[in-house]
């Protein structure tokens, strides 16, 4: 397929193809109400053999329903030479002509609109789907020659990085964010417009990086350009000597923060730095500090003591008092630091303890709103299948082995659902959910399951 997509599309655009088309979306691939869907189900079945299944396809350009399994819907194609036909589960739409599923920009904009209408009609938020491949990433992978399928055990985006001494501290960081969801979908779709006079943009690197990522090409990628631009906006981290991973992942989101801030769609007000840039949309939150009176009144309250008491506001009166921090907005990405490096005037040394953390994490009672519920005695915390906007996925997991003088990193990758890899520079690895779990941890990367709508 060439990169301005399937040519045959043009021929279904004419006359009121917009609306037609999501009529189709609209009827019979997302319905919205129990009414709808019972119209789906009594009318999408195969116009020859009569059935539900087989994975069913709808003609674009006449009525007509038909089995993809059992290629129905391929001959009525063939004698009637429509060459559109759309996935009535997935909404994917297929070139008879081509023999592919195929993408289109408009008809995509017109199943995203439609698919989000019936979203907010359930009262629920869209859905992120972490671990599936985006468009651009099907059609980098028809590039390649091999044309590899998409299935649970697809390594596409998996791509080994050579270390160029002592930057095992880059490539693992490189590893969980190429492996970021929205960020992903944010470089793929070639959204970044660099207003940058020379080279030295760490966004379009970026940009070039996931590219190179997604190209389907195994063998290891040398980030010599990355690692030079890291010391031209980095200088701290310039050198060949040992790094911490932690400080280039803050150097680096950054650097990108920076040189992607015309990326943005206008202000946002609840943004605590008033960006709009793909970082901030990202990995930004916000943080509520409160002093508590202890007379009149999860994250663990730090009492003061009595050498800090403050006039409350309350009672007017000199008391000690207890300090928390809640959140009071959840990024999309929840980056977890795990202190494992001492430093002080006596003792430099590596914290090997072991640490448990969960492959889901649910937000809600570090809320600042749980919080005043908690104090209001409101707050009564359940599991509610529901009620997702504060649920969290384990998707990258960095370690650190050895010792403060002498160590590497590497990165834990979820590539599909429950699918793990291990990534040590150049070497990558099938690894299982225990092997993630046993792990020290040192950063561990969460995604928002359901995202909100703006």
């Amino acid at each position: 397929m060439s990169p301005a997509g399937c040519p045959h599309v043009n021929g279904f655009k004419v006359d009121n193809w917009k609306q037609n088309l999501r009529v189709i979306y609209q009827c019979f691939v997302w319905s919205g109400s129990a009414e709808t869907r019972k119209r789906k189900a009594k009318s999408c079945i195969c116009h020859m053999c009569g059935t539900h299944l087989n994975r069913l396809h709808s003609c674009l350009s006449c009525v007509f329903f038909g089995c993809f399994t059992k290629k129905h819907i391929h001959e009525h194609a063939k004698n009637k030479r429509h060459n559109l036909a759309i996935d009535l589960l997935y909404g994917g739409i297929y070139c008879f002509v081509c023999q592919d599923y195929i993408y289109d920009k408009d008809m995509e904009q017109i199943a995203k609109e439609e698919q989000r209408k019936v979203w907010k009609l359930q009262g629920v938020g869209e859905k992120y789907s972490t671990w599936e491949p985006t468009k651009r990433e099907l059609e980098l992978l028809r590039h390649n020659p091999k044309r590899r399928r998409i299935t649970s055990n697809c390594t596409i985006g998996l791509r080994g990085l050579i270390n160029l001494g002592n930057t095992c501290f880059m490539n693992c960081i490189v590893q969980a964010l190429t492996h970021t969801p929205l960020l992903r979908d944010f470089f793929l779709s070639d959204r970044h417009k660099c207003e940058m006079q020379s080279n030295s943009c760490l966004v379009c690197e970026m940009s070039q990086l996931f590219q190179e990522f997604y190209s389907g090409h195994r063998s290891p990628h040398i980030p010599f350009r990355l690692l030079h631009l890291v010391w031209t906006h980095a200088r701290h981290l310039a050198g060949y000597e040992q790094q911490d991973a932690h400080e280039f992942l803050i150097a680096a989101l950054d650097v990108l923060h920076r040189h992607c801030k015309g990326d943005g769609n206008g202000k946002k007000a609840n943004n605590p730095n008033n960006c709009n840039c793909i970082i901030d949309q990202i990995f930004t939150g916000g943080l509520q500090s409160d002093v508590t009176c202890q007379v009149c009144q999860f994250t663990r309250p730090e009492h003061l003591g009595s050498s800090a008491k403050i006039k409350c506001s309350g009672c007017h009166s000199y008391q000690e008092s207890t300090k928390q921090l809640t959140m009071k907005k959840l990024p999309i990405v929840a980056c977890f630091h795990l202190k494992r490096f001492e430093h002080s005037a006596k003792l430099r040394r590596k914290i090997p303890t072991y640490v448990s953390f969960p492959l889901e994490l649910d937000m809600t009672p570090f809320m600042a709103s749980s919080k005043e519920s908690r104090m209001n005695g409101q707050y009564q915390h359940s599991v509610d299948v529901f009620n997702n906007d504060n649920k969290y996925s384990l998707f990258a997991v960095v370690n650190h082995q050895g010792t403060l003088e002498s160590g590497h990193y590497t990165t834990f990758i979820r590539q599909h659902k429950d699918q793990w890899f291990k990534c040590d520079d150049a070497v990558i690895t099938k690894a299982s959910i225990k092997d993630v779990l046993d792990s020290e941890g040192y950063l561990l990367f969460y995604h928002k399951q359901f995202l909100e709508y703006e």
